[in-house]
């Protein structure tokens, strides 16, 4: 899997922070978890001790998994000035064109996205379907509820 993984500088900053403090705060309070149920002896029914392992195993994969996003990470710097196509990086905002209601979304990396916040990641069907689109564009977008139709309003860098 050599496949780059797009993301914004901010995006992998955050990775680079999150694998820091699972490297120095996580790991060696597990390590101290694991020496104090080893402390209390038999194992076999030592519930503490089991639970500290399995923390174990999920934080040795979670800092795999980030140091391979990290190591396969494309960091898309955005462009300045007024952008003519919706892409990585921009802020678009949208209006339904059967309600008329607004929405805002910047298109940023798989492991940014945060729909609450108005950031969907470039690979959401929401995304995938504004790629390349323009000003007064209208775009067809299948979501879970159904089929809806949106209007390009605007597009920015932020």
């Amino acid at each position: 899997m050599n496949d780059r993984i797009p993301m914004t500088r901010g995006g992998f900053e955050k990775l680079e922070a999150e694998l820091a403090h699972l490297r120095s705060v996580e790991r060696p309070q597990n390590i101290e978890d694991i020496a104090e149920a080893l402390a209390h002896g038999d194992l076999s029914e030592n519930a503490e001790f089991h639970a500290a392992k399995e923390r174990q195993a999920f934080l040795e994969g979670r800092m795999l998994m980030v140091s391979d996003r990290l190591a396969r990470a494309q960091v898309i710097e955005p462009g300045s000035g007024l952008p003519d196509a919706v892409r990585f990086g921009t802020t678009v905002v949208l209006e339904d064109t059967d309600s008329g209601e607004e929405v805002s979304y910047t298109l940023v990396g798989e492991d940014e996205s945060d729909v609450a916040s108005g950031l969907i990641s470039v690979t959401s069907p929401v995304a995938r379907a504004l790629l390349g689109k323009g000003e007064g564009d209208e775009v067809k977008v299948q979501v879970p509820k159904g089929t809806r139709m949106f209007e390009v309003l605007s597009i920015r860098y932020d």
